[in-house]
C-alpha cells in the first residue's frame, strides 16, 4: 500500500474523485499507445552539421515516412525536394521565395509550380500529411505540447479533421489552408509543422559518450540538444577531460588545449566558448621564437582554412601547452600514490644533459632536446609566466557563461551509464579481469568493482562540481586518472602514451594495453554477467557502446557477443571515417523493434537545402518480433502502472468517505 502522507499530497493535485478518474482514463489510454522512436549515437567528436543534418533526417525516419505516405504517387525529385523543406524549412523557403521573385525563376523543386501560392498549398498539404503520419501514434494531448502556442488551434484542425464527412472534411481542410496563405502565416505555419515533426520523430535521443575533441562544432552540438525535449548523455572520457578542464582541474585544462591545437581545432575554445588563446601565443613566442618546433606541427593545418594563425606560431603554442601538461600531470599524479601511477611522471626521468629518457628499464633518445622550461631539479614546478599562463587561461574558462552552462548540462542530463528498456548504455568498459571477473578498484577511498564501481565513480564525478572542501578537491584531481587511468571505466588501458608518441620515435614504447573488458565483452556470456550485475535480464537485455570506432573497411561488425552487445562508434567524426568506411551508426528502437542504420559521410548542408541531399544510410539490423511494442511494454510503462496504483487507492479514499473530496 502506497504511504497515506504520499496520498495526501497527490490529493493536492486531485482534489476530487472526478479528477481522479479523468486521470486514471488518461493513464490507462496512454499505456496502449505504441512506444515512442528512441535513437542511440555515440562519438559525435565535434562533427555539428553531421549530427544536426541526423537531427533534422532523425536517421532516415523521416524519409521513409515520406515513402510510406507518398509511394509511387510522387516522383525522386519532389521526394528529395519535400525533405529538404522538412529538414530547412527557414532556409528552404527562403531559397523558394528568391526563385520565384527572379525574372527567370528557377524553383529548385521537383515540380514545377505556376506561382509562389500554388507552391505554398501544395507543400502545405504535403508537410501537414507526414506530420499526420508522425503523430498518430501519440496521444493528442502530448503532440498539443509541442505546438507553438500561437498556432497549436490551426495545426490542430489541420492534423485532426477527421471527424467530418468527406466532402465537408476536404471543404474545411482547403479553407484553413487558404486562409493560411491569404493571412501571410504559410512561412510560420511550415516551418512550426516540420520542426512538429524533428520533435517526434525522435522521442528519446541517447548519446553514448565523447561529444568534445577533434571536430570543430562541440559548442554547437550542446546548443542543438539543448533545443532536444528529449535527451542523455552518458559520459565519454573526452566529455569528462572537458568537464574537468570546465570545472578547474588545470591538468585536463591544458589537456584540452593540447588536444584541440594539435588537431587544429581551436575553434570550439574561441568562436563556441570565446576563450581568449592570445596569452597562450604571447607565452609560446617568447619561450620558442627561435625553436623550429618540428615535431609539434598540427595534424591536418593545411585544410583548415578558419585558422588565422600561422602553422608556426600554432607548433609553438603546442609545444608550450604540451609542457605544461606533462608538468600538471606529474604533479597530480604525484599527489596521489594510491593511484599507482607514479611510472607516469616522466619529467623526473629524463637525463637532461644526455637528452636521453630511460622508461621501464629502456633508454631511448629524445626527440626534441629543447626545453627551456624544464628545471632539472624540480622538474614538475610551473615557472611564474607558466603558473600565471594557467592563471590566465583558468580565469577565461571560468568566465565563459556559454562554457558554465554546457557543463550544467552535462552534469544535469548525464551520467556514466544508464539502464533503460532493457538497454544498458555506457559508454566504454566495466573492468574486468582476465578470467571475467569484476576488477576491484580503489575509487576516492572505497574499494568496488562492477556496478559498484560505475555508481562510486559517478558520485566522485558529481562531487567534482557539487562537492566543496577537501572532498571536492581530491575529486577533481581523480577527474584526471578517469581520463587516463587504467582501471578507469573511461578508458582502462594500462598507460596513456602521450609524451612518448611525441619525444620517442620507437613505436613499441607507443603501445597502451587495453584492459581485460575489451578482448572479453564479444563473449556473450560476458555480456550476460554484465547484464545480471545491473539488474537486467540476460536472455533479453543488450548493451550499447561507443568508444572504439568499428572497422567496417576492414571486415569488423558492430553486432558483437551473437547480438548481446552492440557498438555504435562508426566514425561519426570525419578524421576516424578513413580507419571505418563509414560515418556513423545510429541504433533505432521504436515500436516495431530495433534497426542498427550505417550512414555515409555527410556532403554539406548547403547542398542538402539546395539540391535535397542527404545522408545515405543502410540499414544493417532489423530485429522485428512481429508484436507491436506498447507504453505499458517500456520503463515508462511502469512508471505509469505505479502512477495508476496510487490513484486507485487515493478513489477508493475518496469513495469509502476517508478522505474528503475538494
Amino acid at each position: 500500500m502506497t504511504d497515506e502522507r504520499y496520498l495526501r499530497l497527490l490529493s493536492e493535485k486531485f482534489p476530487n474523485a472526478q479528477a481522479v478518474v479523468t486521470e486514471l482514463i488518461n493513464l490507462r489510454a496512454i499505456l496502449s499507445l505504441p512506444k515512442g522512436t528512441e535513437h542511440f549515437v555515440s562519438d559525435l567528436h565535434g562533427e555539428s552539421m553531421a549530427f544536426i543534418h541526423m537531427i533534422k533526417n532523425a536517421s532516415g525516419v523521416v524519409r521513409k515516412k515520406v515513402d510510406e505516405v507518398y509511394g509511387y504517387s510522387m516522383d525522386e525529385e519532389e521526394k528529395r525536394a519535400l525533405c529538404a523543406l522538412i529538414y530547412y524549412p527557414d532556409e528552404r523557403i527562403e531559397l523558394v521565395k528568391r526563385s520565384f521573385e527572379s525574372p527567370t525563376p528557377s524553383v529548385p523543386e521537383g515540380k514545377s509550380f505556376d506561382s509562389i501560392t500554388e507552391w505554398y498549398k501544395r507543400r502545405l498539404s504535403q508537410v501537414v500529411e507526414v506530420a499526420r503520419a508522425v503523430t498518430i501514434k501519440y496521444s493528442r494531448s502530448k503532440v498539443q505540447k509541442l505546438l507553438p502556442k500561437d498556432y497549436s488551434y490551426i495545426i490542430g484542425e489541420l492534423l485532426h479533421e477527421s471527424h467530418l464527412e468527406l466532402k465537408d472534411r476536404n471543404t474545411y481542410y482547403n479553407a484553413i489552408i487558404d486562409a493560411i496563405i491569404e493571412t501571410g502565416c504559410a512561412d510560420q505555419l511550415l516551418i512550426a509543422i516540420s520542426y512538429l515533426i524533428h520533435g517526434l520523430t525522435i522521442d528519446t535521443l541517447h548519446i553514448v559518450g565523447d561529444i568534445f575533441d577533434r571536430g570543430p562544432g562541440s559548442a554547437k552540438i550542446l546548443d542543438v540538444l539543448s533545443t532536444v525535449r528529449d535527451y542523455d548523455i552518458q559520459w565519454g572520457n573526452h566529455d569528462i577531460e572537458w568537464m574537468g578542464a570546465m570545472a578547474g582541474n588545470l591538468a585536463l585544462l591544458a589537456t584540452v588545449l593540447r588536444v584541440s591545437i594539435r588537431y587544429a581545432n581551436i575553434e570550439t575554445l574561441e568562436e563556441g566558448y570565446g576563450i581568449n588563446l592570445l596569452p597562450l601565443a604571447n607565452f609560446a613566442m617568447t619561450v620558442y621564437g627561435d625553436d623550429p618546433c618540428t615535431i609539434w606541427q598540427t595534424k591536418d593545418f593545411e585544410n583548415n582554412p578558419r585558422l588565422t594563425r600561422s602553422a608556426q606560431l600554432m607548433a609553438k603554442m603546442h609545444k608550450a601547452i604540451s609542457i605544461i601538461q606533462f608538468k600538471l600531470e606529474g604533479q597530480t599524479v604525484l599527489r596521489h600514490p594510491e593511484w599507482k601511477m607514479s611510472h607516469r611522471a616522466i619529467l623526473d626521468k629524463i637525463n637532461y644533459g644526455a637528452g636521453t629518457i630511460t622508461l621501464d628499464g629502456k633508454c631511448y633518445p629524445l626527440q626534441d632536446t629543447n626545453l627551456p622550461t624544464i628545471d632539472p631539479k624540480s622538474p614538475y614546478a610551473l615557472n611564474q609566466y607558466e603558473q600565471d599562463l594557467m592563471n590566465q587561461l583558468w580565469r577565461s574558462f571560468r568566465k565563459s557563461e556559454k562554457m558554465q552552462r554546457h557543463l550544467r548540462m552535462l552534469y544535469e542530463h548525464g551520467s556514466l551509464y544508464l539502464v533503460r528498456n532493457g538497454f544498458l548504455l555506457y559508454h566504454a568498459a566495466i573492468p574486468l579481469n582476465a578470467d571475467g571477473s569484476f576488477t576491484e578498484a580503489d575509487v576516492c577511498g572505497k574499494h568496488v568493482s562492477g556496478k559498484a564501481l560505475m555508481d562510486r565513480t559517478e558520485a566522485v564525478i558529481r562531487q567534482a562540481y557539487y562537492g566543496e572542501g577537501k572532498a571536492k578537491e581530491n575529486a577533481l584531481d581523480y577527474m584526471l586518472y578517469l581520463w587516463e587511468g587504467e582501471f578507469s571505466p573511461l578508458y582502462n588501458k594500462d598507460r596513456m602514451t602521450t609524451f612518448e608518441r611525441y619525444f620517442i620515435s620507437d613505436k613499441a614504447s607507443h603501445e597502451e594495453k587495453k584492459g581485460a573488458y575489451f578482448a572479453l565483452s564479444d563473449d556473450e556470456h560476458i555480456c550476460e554477467k554484465i547484464l545480471s550485475e545491473f539488474g537486467l535480464d540476460p536472455a533479453t537485455g543488450r548493451i550499447i557502446n561507443g568508444h572504439v570506432p568499428v572497422r567496417t573497411i576492414k571486415g569488423e561488425s558492430p553486432i558483437r557477443a551473437k547480438g548481446k552487445r552492440f557498438v555504435i562508434d562508426g566514425g561519426f567524426s570525419k578524421p576516424y571515417q578513413e580507419k571505418t568506411g563509414i560515418a556513423g551508426y545510429t541504433l533505432i528502437y521504436n515500436s516495431h523493434g530495433i534497426q542498427l542504420v550505417e550512414h555515409e559521410s555527410f556532403e554539406s548542408r548547403e547542398q542538402a537545402i539546395l539540391s535535397g541531399s542527404d545522408i545515405h544510410s543502410r540499414t544493417l539490423l532489423q530485429d522485428f518480433s512481429g508484436k507491436r511494442i506498447r507504453i505499458k511494454d517500456t520503463d515508462k510503462g511502469k512508471e505509469l502502472l505505479e502512477q495508476i496504483e496510487s490513484l486507485e487507492q487515493l478513489l477508493a479514499m475518496y469513495r469509502n468517505g476517508s478522505l474528503r473530496e475538494r
